[in-house]
């Protein structure tokens, strides 16, 4: 009865002549070693996904993270868009939470709103800014600042999502015009055909006007 051979399993009945059988297996065993069995179907799939991974450079740190990038979070106030630095916010709300009203308070305070046991005042800030009540639509989003005392909701149009502007961007940057803003908008650069205003939390939260809500 005749016995079949596995893939790569060396003839030991074969040699050549004035080679021992002892030189027969050791040949065979290094053609064995030397090739390799050939993966295929998902093994082959899964052996290509794991070439491939370790082939990826990701970069260095450096690399990733460019000399003078300042990294910020685009948000819409009405007509105007804004930027703030992704450190100044610490959390972003896809939806205006209830709140709870308190009385003899600024128009723009709209209330306190319990956002995971912790009590947040949201205030709505085109209506402290330009005293125009914000219009909630899908797209509203709270932006949460922490500052003394506590943290504050801002409600906010749209979210612009992130930006990243470099020392290039910001080398024809213009100062802000409104004298409502030029307290809180620090420049304005231009990406694309959109002019972004660098909006700072920390003035907001230190202005007087915004820290005494009470009528």
């Amino acid at each position: 009865m005749s016995k079949k051979r596995f893939h790569n399993e060396p003839d030991l009945r074969r040699r050549e002549p004035g080679r021992t059988a002892g030189d027969a297996v050791e040949a065979g065993v290094a053609a064995a070693v030397a090739t390799p069995l050939q993966p295929d179907g998902a093994f082959a799939l899964l052996a290509d996904y794991e070439r491939r991974s370790l082939a990826h450079d990701p970069g260095v740190p450096e690399q990733i993270e460019a000399p003078g990038l300042w990294r910020a979070i685009g948000f819409r106030v009405g007509e105007h868009h804004f930027v703030s630095g992704i450190d100044e916010i610490s959390e972003i709300l896809m939806s205006p939470p209830p709140v709870t009203s308190i009385p003899a308070t600024r128009p723009w305070l709209l209330g306190v709103a319990n956002v995971r046991g912790n009590l947040v005042a949201l205030v709505d800030l085109k209506q402290f800014l330009f005293e125009q009540r914000t219009h909630v639509t899908g797209r509203a989003r709270v932006l949460v600042v922490k500052q003394a005392g506590g943290n504050v909701g801002l409600l906010v149009d749209e979210l612009l999502g992130q930006r990243n502007l470099t020392d290039a961007d910001r080398a024809d940057a213009e100062g802000e015009a409104d004298p409502g803003l030029v307290r809180f908008v620090t420049e304005n650069v231009t990406l694309g055909a959109q002019r972004l205003g660098r909006f700072s939390m920390v003035e907001l939260t230190h202005a007087p006007e915004f820290q005494l809500a009470a009528l």
